[in-house]
C-alpha cells in the first residue's frame, strides 16, 4: 500500500482531532461560573486516564494473580507517597517475584 492511500486516513484524523478541541472553545465563550462543573470538569482526565488504564494493567502479564501483586505493591506504595519511579520498579519486582513463586509452586 502506498502512502498516498494513508492521506485520507491521515486528513480525517486531524480534522477529528481538531474538531474535538475546538467545539468547546467556541461553545463555551463565558467562564464556567458552576462550582459542580468545574469540580466535574476538572477530575474527568484522571477517571478517563484511570479507566484506560486499569484494565490493561490486569490483563498484562496474562495471569490475573501476578497482575493483582503488581497493582497491590503499587497502590501500597503510591499511597505511601513514594515515587512514580520507585512505585513502577517495585510493581515490575512484584510481578517478577510473583510469576517466579507460581512457577516454583506449580
Amino acid at each position: 500500500m502506498s502512502w498516498r492511500a494513508f492521506l485520507p486516513y491521515v486528513a480525517v484524523m486531524a480534522v477529528v482531532t481538531y474538531l474535538i478541541r475546538m467545539l468547546p472553545l467556541t461553545a463555551f465563550r463565558r467562564p464556567i461560573r458552576s462550582r459542580f462543573i468545574q469540580s466535574f470538569l476538572t477530575y474527568i482526565p484522571y477517571a478517563v486516564l484511570g479507566a484506560m488504564t486499569f484494565p490493561d494493567v490486569l490483563y498484562s502479564t496474562g495471569d490475573l494473580r501476578t497482575a493483582a501483586a503488581g497493582v497491590v505493591v503499587t497502590v501500597l506504595l503510591a499511597w505511601r507517597g513514594k515515587s512514580l519511579l520507585t512505585v513502577a520498579i517495585a510493581a515490575c519486582a512484584a510481578v517478577a517475584l510473583a510469576q517466579g513463586a507460581l512457577l516454583l509452586l506449580g
